[in-house]
């Protein structure tokens, strides 16, 4: 009562650590406790703060470490490597089967960005004659 009589019209601006202080002291008490006590906060204000902050801990608890899709394991992308340079004419749609035939499930999307980042390309122009030149 005191406090509200030196604010006079003013309003008292809660820093975050005063809120979660508050918060954590007003929580365990029954509300109709919380009601006959004489606070700066309406009872159901400390509630939502407390809420917030529960809120809070769990978005951060439930993110996840790395956004995005995890990387390509290493055995494969070097098989990937391997077999386009044991095999200069495949394309990444071939090498894509041979992993499948293997039962090595990545996507032809996957290789195609493999080969892109280690400069070679994926699609790599034919030397044989087509059947229609033939």
């Amino acid at each position: 009562m005191v406090l509200e009589r030196q604010l006079g019209e003013d309003r008292v601006k809660f820093a975050s650590e005063d809120r979660a202080l508050l918060a954590a002291l007003l929580v365990p008490l029954p509300r109709q406790v919380l009601r006959r006590l004489r606070l700066l906060v309406q009872p159901d204000t400390a509630l939502r703060w407390h809420r917030d902050l529960i809120k809070q801990r769990h978005a951060r608890t439930c993110r996840p470490k790395r956004p995005g899709r995890p990387p390509t394991v290493r055995s494969i992308r070097n098989l990937i490597l391997r077999l386009v340079r044991e095999n200069p004419s495949w394309g990444y749609r071939r090498v894509h089967g041979e992993l499948a035939t293997l039962g090595i499930k990545v996507a032809a999307s996957t290789v195609w960005e493999i080969l892109k980042n280690e400069g070679i390309d994926p699609a790599p122009d034919r030397a044989a004659t087509p059947w229609a030149g033939f």
